[in-house]
């Protein structure tokens, strides 16, 4: 019982912890999508390619791949979290009308 609290939530709050985590679950499958995509060109360019395989050590590899994930999770999430905000908008929007 220590864990809940005596707070009574609004609406609103349980349909933004639902967005963010719809935006969460989104922005992580893509990060792992975009991650794979990017690891693959990345890692047979370091093994086959001359240059890439005398400049480009572990750290340059692993900082290569991680910002592509990141990239994919957080582009991700903003369009999630904006396109559920049009959408309460919008829904706004025609119930006054």
């Amino acid at each position: 019982m220590a864990g809940r609290s005596f707070l009574i939530r609004s609406p609103k709050e349980e349909e933004s912890n639902a967005a963010v985590r719809e935006a969460v679950l989104l922005g992580a499958r893509n990060a792992a999508i975009a991650g794979s995509v990017v690891a693959v060109p990345t890692l047979v360019g370091c093994r086959v390619l001359p240059w890439a395989k005398a400049n480009l050590n572990y750290t340059a590899q692993a900082l290569i791949i991680s910002a592509a994930c990141i990239a994919g999770f957080f582009i991700t999430a903003d369009k999630t979290i904006l396109r559920n905000a049009r959408q309460n908008t919008i829904g706004k929007l025609d119930k006054s009308t």
